[in-house]
């Protein structure tokens, strides 16, 4: 069986009692990186026999580990923070198990596109994830297709990143279209800022971006 663990974005006790069962249970655990991983289970006081498995070596390892599942071992997947899968490795992974006829879970937890949606202020009752915009070929089509949205559309940016989307947006979706953006979800800095577009990119190149940035877009009237 494969149990994809979501961990903490930021505050550890987002750690579920349910995750470190899992975690114990299981004969291995796949890591995007060993050291994150390492660190967050050493100060849950667990133990578990960790293994790489990464953007840069899923489609290596990815047959051996769905054999071994399919022969009766257990496995859980983390990713840095967040749920696996997200805008993180996964979904290879969880594709392959299902074609095996392997059993996949996943437990609720972390990620952060829900709480800055929330605390956006903007319908979320129907929206679109694009997780990270792509960053030369094809960003303009999908900046194109954001500002044609009717939905609540979220996004997210590194830091050095957005002041250039920023203006981006005020190009294609005007200088009024309401945006929200959060950063350093559920950590000692949280902060999240609203406003027009224009409004947000003055803030940001007047506020040098720091941090994890989960953007949220409101639809087009």
């Amino acid at each position: 069986m494969l149990t994809v663990v979501p961990t903490p974005i930021g505050n550890l006790s987002d750690f579920t009692p349910r995750a470190e069962e899992a975690i114990q249970a299981a004969d291995f655990v796949l890591a995007e990186d060993t050291r994150t991983t390492g660190s967050l289970l050493r100060l849950k006081g667990l133990e578990a026999r960790l293994r790489a498995f990464h953007a840069h070596n899923e489609h290596k390892v990815l047959d051996g580990v769905v054999s071994e599942l399919a022969a009766g071992a257990s496995a859980c997947l983390c990713s840095d923070a967040g749920t696996p899968a997200i805008s993180d490795p996964g979904f290879l992974l969880v594709r392959a198990c299902i074609a095996a006829g392997v059993e996949v879970q996943c437990l609720p937890g972390a990620t952060a596109f829900v709480p800055a949606l929330v605390v956006s202020g903007l319908p979320c009752d129907r929206f679109v994830f694009e997780g990270f915009l792509p960053h030369k070929k094809g960003r303009q089509t999908r900046l194109k297709a954001l500002a044609e949205e009717p939905r609540t559309a979220v996004m997210y940016e590194s830091p050095h990143r957005m002041v250039k989307l920023m203006g981006e947006l005020v190009e294609h979706c005007g200088a009024d279209r309401p945006v929200s953006v959060s950063r350093e979800l559920s950590k000692k800095f949280e902060e999240t800022v609203r406003g027009g577009a224009a409004e947000l990119l003055a803030h940001f190149e007047a506020h040098p971006p720091k941090g994890e940035f989960v953007v949220v877009l409101g639809g087009k009237p």
